[in-house]
């Protein structure tokens, strides 16, 4: 039995990668296909199709996801390739590497991170024109 300090406590915990009332998608998966979903979802591993929800994608630092993604709000820190539309803002994390044309409400980008592609602001309206 291991005792560890209050402080040690909080960091495991924070390192841990959990979505807040979604699914995760572990390092060393990989999927293929559709997914929808509500809530919160996080990948951390390979990810090839389609995404669409009115919930918030996650992709962490080490994941790629290639295909259509269709999301209310995202947070990239990975690599993400194809076409991605949001409702609300794409935030991209200095290890994002990103190759895709976004249709978005707001972009913000971290210093460092890798972004190639066009960009549409829609103001807020989902994608529309």
């Amino acid at each position: 039995m291991a005792l560890l300090r209050k402080e040690e406590v909080a960091v495991v915990a924070v390192e841990q990668p959990r979505p807040e009332n979604g699914a995760l998608l572990g390092r060393g998966s990989r999927f293929e296909g559709k997914l929808t979903f509500e809530g919160t979802v996080r990948i951390d591993g390979e990810f090839v199709g389609d995404i669409v929800s009115e919930g918030r994608l996650v992709i962490g630092e080490g994941a790629q996801v290639e295909g259509t993604v269709t999301v209310s709000t995202a947070l990239v820190s990975g690599g993400l390739s194809g076409t991605v539309t949001t409702r609300g803002p794409l935030e991209l994390k200095s290890t994002a590497r990103v190759t895709a044309d976004l249709r978005v409400e707001t972009l913000m980008m971290e210093r460092g991170a890798f972004f190639e592609g066009t960009v549409k602001m829609n103001g807020g309206k989902g994608g529309a024109d």
